[in-house]
């Protein structure tokens, strides 16, 4: 499979579990995830300035992709062991996002823990 049909399959899927908090995500899936929506980012910053909108293009392409990053990032945490709640590090700047960054690459816990199987 190569990059482009990863990221399609991760987009896919994050939009198919729009709001899902539950079960696992692994690593690969979720960084396809973030690949997609940083690139989605850096399209919606340029057609923004294209338009000469102040950032109209950008807000609403953040907002339609908050649900589904947020839950991508739930269910990632879920992977390791931890928490969803553990997102709120992201309210402690810098510290906060490195300390999320560092346990988003962490490799998932094999087998079974109290979020469900491993993912596939």
């Amino acid at each position: 499979m190569d990059w482009r049909a990863e990221i399609e399959a991760a987009v896919r899927h994050g939009f198919d579990n729009y709001v899902n908090f539950e079960g696992r995500e692994p690593r690969q899936r979720f960084w396809m995830w973030v690949i997609f929506a940083v690139g989605v980012g850096i399209v919606a910053s340029i057609v923004d300035r294209i338009l000469g909108t102040p950032n109209l293009v950008g807000s609403l392409t953040s907002l339609a992709l908050l649900l589904p990053g947020l839950g991508y990032a739930a269910r990632r945490l879920h992977d390791i062991g931890k928490s969803g709640w553990y997102l709120l590090a992201v309210l402690i700047p810098v510290i906060g996002w490195i300390y999320l960054i560092y346990l988003y690459a962490q490799p998932g816990m094999p087998g079974t823990n109290e979020w469900g199987p491993a993912p596939v």
